[in-house]
């Protein structure tokens, strides 16, 4: 039963909660004491999503035994009984937000939202269309929101923005995967994709994967960020931004996969040293000229 109960927690998808170092890293504060304020929130908001998710699978257990993967999933499949894992989520849930009002009341009132947010997703707003889809972006904006008031900085208003098209751009190619994959037992598993169609999905990820290229360009290069960093050079990571990007929706439209977002970034080997480049390019410029070797004689 207990590893059921960590399988519930999907400890893979904590990948996601990475948006929290955001604020750290953006901030240049990543090699003094407030990192460790950081990973304190990183552990909080991995015990906060994996509780969501263990909510998640409760409320979708009878349309997960009709899904062909997700019927393995310990509720769907009764291995985990659905009272032990209600009460394994309202402690997790209670732990994780008294843990974060220990650090400061910004970072729980942020906590507390996105449980508050992600709770309404799992019973209600993912039966809404559209809203269903920014919801999920809107969680990973509150991942960079509390990492940042977790150590007292500021988050640029462009980083917000890309973050929100980058989940964006994963949430709807989820949709898409799952409405192709699934057939005739898509509406059956999730009745939402009976709002959606495949020229529709296309004609939004195309939306988002302009704005989202637009929006990092126009942040490299934007004078405030030039002035903030004292660097000009942020704009040699687009290249990294776009291979991302074409290297997804390639798995997505030519190898039909795109069903597991975080999966695909951690077993993708192209996608996964092209995200780890792009992570080391942005640390040598935001950091390099602060290190004993950058610093001019």
């Amino acid at each position: 039963m207990l590893g059921a109960l960590v399988t519930s927690l999907r400890p893979r998808q904590w990948v996601k909660n990475l948006f929290v170092f955001a604020g750290l890293v953006f901030a240049q504060k990543l090699f003094t004491p407030l990192a460790w304020t950081a990973l304190a929130a990183f552990a909080i908001f991995c015990a906060l999503s994996g509780a969501i998710y263990v909510l998640n699978d409760v409320a979708d257990r009878e349309s997960d035994r009709r899904h062909p993967d997700k019927r393995r999933r310990p509720i769907a499949a009764g291995r985990l009984p659905v009272g032990v894992a209600l009460a394994a989520a309202a402690a997790l849930l209670a732990a994780s937000l008294g843990a974060s009002a220990l650090i400061g009341w910004p970072l729980a009132a942020v906590a507390g939202a996105y449980a508050l947010l992600l709770g309404l997703y799992s019973v209600w707003l993912k039966h809404v269309v559209i809203v269903d889809v920014l919801v999920v972006a809107g969680g990973f904006v509150l991942r960079a929101v509390a990492g940042a008031v977790a150590i007292g900085v500021e988050i640029s208003g462009w980083l917000l923005i890309c973050t929100i098209l980058v989940a964006l751009f994963l949430a709807l190619g989820k949709r898409r995967h799952e409405w192709l994959t699934l057939g005739a037992g898509a509406v059956a598993h999730r009745p939402i994709l009976a709002h959606y169609s495949a020229g529709l999905l296309d004609q939004m990820i195309a939306v988002v994967t302009a704005s989202t290229v637009t929006a990092y360009a126009l942040y490299t290069m934007s004078p405030e960020t030039v002035a903030r960093f004292q660097t000009p050079l942020l704009p040699a990571t687009l290249p990294f931004v776009l291979y991302g990007i074409f290297r997804y929706l390639y798995l997505l439209y030519q190898r039909q996969l795109g069903g597991n977002p975080s999966e695909l970034f951690l077993h993708d080997r192209p996608l996964a040293v092209n995200t780890a480049l792009w992570a080391l390019v942005v640390l040598a410029i935001l950091y390099g000229p602060r290190l004993p070797w950058g610093r001019a004689e």
